[in-house]
């Protein structure tokens, strides 16, 4: 059988919109067209009705109440609304801590967290950044070991962009709640992909976008929890008070019916889906781990999102595989970084040399991948990496036996 190419194999960075997310958002832009907040006529009704249920869906999804969900531009948006929000709203005296306000992150996090933070610290907040281990995760005592009085905030992400590898989010979320400190998770890569339950797992605010589960890009969700505890947010973007306060603009109608389609349509196929694309993962990842030598995982295989691999091939440069694989969408590092030569900051952190993290390809597999289309890329990646360290002097010199890591290069 022959495979169409180009295959895409990059569902982390973006997915194709879902065709039947397509057909609920054309009549908004035609024929349904109304502003939501408009109350005094037929289109604003149906529009705002649009609105109410696709709030409803995702609410569905996380065990919330619709009315605890604030629509955003993205993920982006909603983890600076999120992070800036919260310290915000300490600093203007409305529940002031002891001291400068106090944020707990990870390392490894996307760069939307790690900026915001960078950004408050620059601005009076001070913020603690754990590492991780060997296989990217972080553990609930290390977190409450790193909560001070001040601490007002923890952001740590669901599952990691890059590596797929998911945090133990209901533990990190009671050590929490036992401390009093809102707790915010940054799910994008988790959201429609795996069960969330916010009350459950301790959530308090959480992040998600729409193009990550075959929705429209530019439309995303934060996840706002109304009691017990009631979180307050400082806005970020000010207008007409619309979101409860949260987030002023008129609302982007088509995408948000679009993006509570891809909810319903992830959440009603959810067992079936991420069994069928672990699938196909798995396949991969043997098929990988037999036909090439010196192929190493980076992350948690017992830790992982359905459709993750991140791995490391030694000896070759990621680049050089990217070069040789152009007819297969993929990525070294994330979507977000990927025009950077730097090794990914997030295989760094879990202790990867420059040489192995600089060897790292993600592979991330989706709705529309295919077995076929797997089983080619397997063959394409034993070729080229056969092919690849047949060229390289460091390949012929491991095969003689010689230990890289013993030798003394001369500095020129």
């Amino acid at each position: 059988m022959t495979v169409k190419t180009p295959i895409y194999l990059d569902y982390a960075a973006t997915c194709p919109v879902d065709p039947r997310v397509v057909d609920t958002m054309l009549p908004f832009f035609t024929q349904m067209y109304g502003n939501a907040a408009s109350r005094t006529h037929s289109f604003g009704w149906t529009a705002e009705q649009a609105v109410d249920n696709a709030r409803a869906e995702i609410a569905r999804t996380l065990g919330a109440d619709p009315k605890e969900i604030t629509w955003t531009s993205g993920a982006t948006e909603s983890n600076n609304l999120a992070i800036k929000g919260v310290v915000e709203y300490v600093l203007s005296g409305e529940a002031r801590t002891e001291g400068r306000p106090h944020v707990i992150t990870l390392v490894t996090e996307h760069k939307a967290v790690l900026d915001t933070c960078k950004y408050l610290e620059r601005h009076g907040t001070d913020v603690t950044y754990l590492p991780v281990d060997a296989q990217g995760l972080v553990t609930a005592a290390e977190i409450a070991a790193a909560i001070t009085p001040c601490t007002v905030l923890v952001s740590v992400m669901f599952a990691n962009n890059e590596t797929g590898v998911i945090q133990p989010m209901a533990e990190i979320g009671q050590v929490c709640r036992a401390r009093s400190v809102v707790f915010h998770t940054d799910a994008t890569q988790a959201f429609g992909k795996v069960p969330i339950d916010v009350d459950g797992m301790s959530i308090d605010l959480l992040s998600m976008s729409a193009h990550k589960i075959y929705g429209p890009k530019g439309v995303g969700a934060l996840y706002v929890r109304r009691r017990k505890p009631r979180v307050r947010l400082a806005a970020q973007m000010h207008g007409g008070g619309h979101e409860r306060g949260n987030r002023s603009g008129t609302l982007n109608v088509p995408s948000i019916a679009g993006f509570g389609d891809a909810v319903r349509i992830a959440r009603e196929t959810m067992p079936e889906e991420s069994a069928r694309i672990r699938g196909l993962r798995d396949h991969l990842y043997e098929r990988l781990m037999a036909e090439n030598e010196h192929v190493f995982l980076n992350g948690s295989y017992e830790h992982l999102l359905p459709g993750h691999l991140n791995i490391s091939f030694a000896y070759i440069e990621g680049e050089s595989l990217l070069m040789a694989l152009k007819d297969v969408a993929l990525s070294s590092g994330s979507a977000c970084t990927s025009a950077s030569l730097e090794p990914s900051y997030v295989l760094k952190a879990m202790g990867l040399n420059d040489e192995l993290a600089h060897s790292s390809l993600r592979m991330t597999i989706g709705r529309f991948t295919t077995l076929e289309e797997v089983d080619h890329v397997a063959d394409l990646l034993k070729r080229h990496v056969t092919r690849l360290r047949e060229m390289s002097p460091l390949w012929e010199m491991v095969q003689d036996g010689i230990d890289l890591n013993s030798i003394q290069w001369a500095a020129h």
